[in-house]
């Protein structure tokens, strides 16, 4: 019979969405699933569980990266944004705006994570083009909306990002 050892214990102390998150976590927990299951952000989609589809992108020490290949563990001391933590709750972005004006969404799954590519790519370059826009966003895929009302909402809220 095979034994297989218990989990082992991980103390995180980890930022999230600018709140300091201290949590006893395994140290094979996904950041994905520490950031749905642990703390109720589920904006945070699973779909691939590959770090191919974009829909857990969140963004990591001001970076974009697929939090379904980063286990928990490796968020120590770091700070993270979720789409929860972007937008206080009585206004959306001007890209959130821009995505509602534009009618970009549709089921929503990789809405997040299209969202802070976008949020990430307007604060590197202010006035991008769309071929900039598209290459930026290569790496999310969507089944829902062929890219192109989400490509014309990060390019619409070009005008407005501050």
């Amino acid at each position: 019979m095979l034994h297989h050892p218990s989990p082992t214990p991980f103390q995180l102390a980890v930022t999230v969405n600018g709140k300091l998150v201290e949590r006893e976590v395994v140290t094979h927990l996904r950041l994905m699933d520490f950031l749905r299951d642990d703390l109720g952000l589920t904006g945070t989609k699973e779909v691939c569980g590959e770090g191919e589809c974009g829909a857990c992108t969140i963004i990591m020490d001001g970076q974009t990266v697929n939090s379904c290949l980063i286990l928990a563990v490796e968020a120590q001391g770091r700070e993270i944004l979720t789409i929860e933590g972007l937008a206080d709750m009585d206004a959306l972005t001007q890209l959130q705006k821009a995505f509602e004006d534009h009618h970009a969404v549709q089921c929503g799954y990789c809405i997040p994570g299209m969202v802070l590519i976008g949020e990430k790519l307007l604060e590197r370059t202010p006035q991008p083009t769309r071929a900039e826009i598209k290459y930026e966003l290569s790496g999310n895929i969507c089944r829902c909306t062929g890219y192109h009302k989400i490509v014309d909402a990060i390019e619409n809220a070009t005008d407005k990002h501050a």
